[in-house]
């Protein structure tokens, strides 16, 4: 049986992996997801200055009416996902990269993926 430590570490060294390739730019900024067991977090990052352009998580003050009739964590995160896309085009931020965190690219990871890009977001 793995442990929730073994498990962590490797999620770290997928994490590791994938930051070697994808790198966010000022013209393409990286949308981080991170994902804890109730919640998620996206993010937009420019990397070469190391600041956070735009953020959004399910427990942003600007989605709780929206969720209180909602039940189940992909159409949660789906919700996240157009927020942050929609924070970043106020932004004028249109293309981003996106990293995945380490996370496998399914669930509510590519909910979070769908929703930017139903927004509006290109990657």
């Amino acid at each position: 049986m793995i442990s929730a430590k073994e498990k962590r570490q490797a999620r770290l060294r997928r994490k590791i992996r994938v930051r070697k390739r994808v790198h966010g730019t000022p013209q393409r900024p990286r949308l981080s997801v991170y994902k804890s067991l109730k919640h998620i977090y996206a993010q937009i990052i420019d990397d070469t200055q190391g600041k956070t352009l735009a953020a959004a998580s399910s427990l942003d003050p600007e989605l709780k009416t929206k969720l209180e009739n909602i039940s189940g964590k992909i159409e949660v995160a789906r919700l996240v996902g157009q927020l942050v896309a929609q924070r970043a085009l106020d932004k004028g931020i249109k293309k981003v990269v996106f990293d995945r965190g380490g996370f496998k690219y399914h669930g509510r990871v590519k909910a979070v993926a769908d929703g930017a890009r139903e927004a509006g977001l290109e990657f």
